[in-house]
C-alpha cells in the first residue's frame, strides 16, 4: 500500500546557454512506444511491478479494457548517490525485470506512466546535488523506458525539506521543457482544507519557478477521512487552494486538479467502497478534473478471509469485491466502457480419464492462491496466483493452469 512499498546512460548532456541549465535530449529509449491519449495517463492506477504480490497486468487488461499503469516507485539507492533505482535497490541501468512487465502491457496496445518517490525510502531529490541533477537521473528512467508519462509522489517526509522539494519542482519543470508533450503528474497529501502546510508550500515552489504540470493531485486519504463526501469536500477545498496560489479560475483549476484515492481499507483503518470511488468520478468528470487514479491494483482483490482479521493490506482490499473492480473507474474516467462479464464459452469436452480423479468442483464465490486445484467442466485446474470468480480456462494470462481432463 502506498505506504508499505513500500551517469547519464543513454541520454547526452547538452548546455542550454540562454537558461544555463542542463537538457537532457533522449537517445533511442528501449521499448519505446506510440503514446495514449493523455486521458488514459490521468487514469492510470497505480501497480509495485515488482513487490506486493504483483498482480498479472495482462490479464487485468483482458478483464477490465484498462490501457495504463502507474509504475511505482523510483527511489534513491539505499546507500546514497543520485542514479535512479527500483524501491532504493534495483538499478534502472541494469532492469530487465520491470522492462519485461512494459514489453507485456505494450505488446497489447497500452502503456505506463512511472511514479518517483513514494512515502517510503529516499527520494532522488533528497540525494541529488541540485535540479539539474535530479533532472538527469529522472531522465534515465525516461530515455530507458521510452516515458510519455512520469509521476512526481511528493509525500514525507521529502516535501518536509525544503531542498528537495527545490530539487523535485525544478527537475520537473526540465523534463517537462526537454521531453515535449511528457504528460507530469505531481501527486502530494490531501487533508481536510485540500493540503496540509508543506503540500501548501510545495504549490508556492511550483509558482515561484513557473512550473505548471498538466495536475496537482492529491490523496484524500489517512487523514480523517470518513467516505465519499468527506473526499469530495477536500477537492473542492484544494480547489480553492489552487485559485488562491495560482490566480486561476475554478474551470482551470479543476483542470489541473486531480484525485488519487485508496482503493478499500486506508492505511490508518478508513474504509473506501466501490460506491464511495463512483461518487468520487462522479465529481471528477462533472467538474472536468484532469486526473483520477488510486492506489493500487495491487489491492484490487478481495481478502480472505474478507476483513482480513482488521488490518490493512497491501495485497487485497479488505471489502467485499471482485478482483478488479476498482481499475473499472479507472477505466470509466478514461473515457472507455469495461467489458462485461460475459460468460466463458464451453470447450468441447474431453472423455473423462478413468485414472485422474477430479478435484473439488470450481466455485465462483471461492478464493483460491497459487496451488489450489478445482475441476471445471471435466478438466482439473490449479491455480496460477490469488483468484476469484474468474472461470478456468486455457487462457495464458489467466489465473488458471490446465492439468488435463478428469
Amino acid at each position: 500500500m502506498r505506504r508499505l512499498r513500500a551517469c547519464l546512460g543513454a541520454a547526452a548532456a547538452v548546455t542550454l546557454a540562454a537558461a544555463g541549465t542542463t537538457a537532457l535530449v533522449a537517445g533511442s529509449a528501449s521499448g519505446a512506444t506510440n503514446a495514449l491519449d493523455n486521458r488514459w495517463y490521468a487514469a492510470a492506477p497505480y501497480l509495485m511491478p515488482t513487490d506486493n504480490d504483483p498482480p498479472n497486468a495482462a490479464a487485468i487488461m483482458d478483464a477490465t479494457g484498462l490501457k495504463a499503469f502507474q509504475l511505482a516507485f523510483v527511489l534513491a539507492p539505499n546507500g546514497g548517490g543520485c542514479s535512479p533505482t527500483w524501491g532504493g535497490t534495483s538499478p534502472v541501468s541494469s532492469d530487465t525485470a520491470v522492462q519485461s512487465v512494459i514489453n507485456t502491457i505494450r505488446s497489447k496496445g497500452g502503456d505506463v506512466s512511472i511514479s518517483i518517490g513514494g512515502y517510503g525510502g529516499t527520494k532522488l531529490g533528497q540525494t541529488c546535488a541540485d535540479p539539474a541533477a535530479t533532472a538527469a537521473a529522472y531522465q534515465q528512467v525516461i530515455t530507458k523506458y521510452g516515458l510519455h508519462a512520469i509521476d512526481f509522489d511528493l509525500e514525507e517526509p521529502e516535501y518536509e525539506n525544503t531542498a528537495a522539494v527545490h530539487n523535485e519542482i525544478g527537475a520537473a519543470k526540465i523534463l517537462q521543457q526537454n521531453n515535449p508533450g511528457l504528460y507530469v503528474s505531481v501527486t502530494t497529501a490531501g487533508t481536510a482544507d485540500g493540503t496540509g502546510w508543506f503540500g501548501k508550500q510545495m504549490l508556492l515552489e511550483a509558482k515561484s519557478q513557473g512550473f505548471t504540470p498538466n495536475n496537482f493531485s492529491i490523496m484524500p486519504f489517512d487523514g480523517g477521512f470518513n467516505g465519499a463526501a468527506s473526499q469530495t469536500s477536500a477537492l473542492a477545498a484544494f480547489n480553492g487552494v489552487l485559485r488562491s496560489t495560482f490566480g486561476w479560475d475554478e474551470a482551470t483549476a479543476y483542470a489541473h486538479e486531480g484525485f488519487s484515492g485508496m482503493n478499500g481499507r486506508s492505511d490508518t483503518g478508513e474504509y473506501f467502497s466501490q460506491a464511495d470511488f463512483q461518487t468520487v468520478l462522479d465529481f471528477a468528470t462533472g467538474h472536468h478534473m484532469d486526473r483520477f487514479t488510486f492506489w493500487s491494483l495491487n489491492r484490487d482483490r478481495q481478502c480472505s478471509p474478507a476483513d482480513n482479521g482488521g488490518r490493512t493490506s497491501g495485497t487485497c482490499s479488505s471489502v467485499a469485491q471482485n478482483a478488479w473492480d476498482f481499475a473499472k473507474f479507472s477505466v470509466k474516467f478514461a473515457g472507455a466502457t469495461p467489458p462485461g462479464s460475459t460468460p466463458t464459452p464451453t470447450p468441447t469436452p474431453t472423455p473423462p480419464n478413468p485414472g485422474n480423479s477430479c478435484k473439488a468442483a470450481w466455485s465462483s464465490s471461492a478464493v483460491y492462491v497459487a496451488g489450489d486445484e478445482a475441476s471445471y467442466n471435466h478438466h482439473n485446474w490449479k491455480a496460477k496466483w490469488w483468484t476469484q470468480n474468474e472461470t478456468p480456462n486455457g487462457s495464458d494470462w489467466g489465473p488458471w493452469q490446465d492439468e488435463g481432463s478428469c
